[in-house]
């Protein structure tokens, strides 16, 4: 599985299960897909984050050591999984890959994120990863799960928030979703209300960069937008 995903992931192009095979095939495999997927067992616990975790805890995980960790830390920050699935594919086997993606895991943007990038999530497969984009664009996480309950379960739902997140938008969003950012705590919730109203994210990058070095920046930029 991750073996085809990095080959698509690197070539940029959409994965299609049915090929030139015709529509009876492509239904045929839509079908399996969704039995796999309905079967897989899907992996549950603490997913880290490989933008915040420290070495020592990068170090505690399947085929990491003290060299991959630091390699790791300097790459940061990991804006969606393609650049940190490259990385890890060079470093460790694809059985280990198994093994690690489900309890290391950028958080991906549910407006942004590609179809590939969704079915990198453990346990999604064609199916789940063509709802995720059904319903864009997200506002609310609520909606996420108002849509995903059609389909699964609220457990599922819950394992699959580890994976994906739901943008923020700096001029309405409340306190519990600001602080639901990765990252983020008090002081920071202070200051992104401090500086309201934003009129373009150049403003908040300003503001903000007092605050945080730029590849921190970075990655608070990757979590939030503003209406249109």
């Amino acid at each position: 599985m991750y073996r085809l995903l990095i080959l698509m992931l690197l070539a940029g192009m959409t994965f299609n299960c049915g090929g030139e095979q015709g529509t009876e095939a492509a239904e045929e495999t839509t079908e399996t897909n969704t039995e796999a997927e309905s079967a897989a067992p899907a992996p549950t616990g603490v997913v880290l984050n490989p933008n915040l975790a420290s070495k020592e805890e990068l170090m505690a995980l399947n085929g990491v050591d003290e060299a991959l960790a630091q390699q790791i830390i300097e790459g940061r920050p990991f804006l969606g999984m393609r650049d940190f699935y490259v990385l890890m594919a060079t470093a460790i086997g694809e059985s280990e890959m198994e093994a690690f993606f489900p309890t290391c895991f950028v958080p991906l943007n549910l407006n942004t994120a590609t179809e590939e990038e969704f079915k990198m999530v453990p346990g999604v497969g064609d199916k789940m990863a063509h709802e995720f984009e059904e319903y864009r664009p997200y506002k609310k996480v609520a909606q996420f799960r108002r849509e995903m309950g059609k389909y699964v379960d609220e457990a599922e739902i819950a394992r699959y928030e580890k994976y994906v997140f739901v943008p923020v938008e700096l001029n309405s969003a409340t306190d519990e979703e600001i602080l639901a950012i990765p990252g983020v705590g008090d002081r920071m919730l202070h200051e992104f209300k401090e500086y309201r109203p934003y009129t373009n994210m150049q403003q908040f990058i300003r503001e903000i960069g007092k605050y945080v070095d730029d590849k921190e920046l970075e990655r608070l930029e990757y979590h939030v937008y503003l209406a249109e």
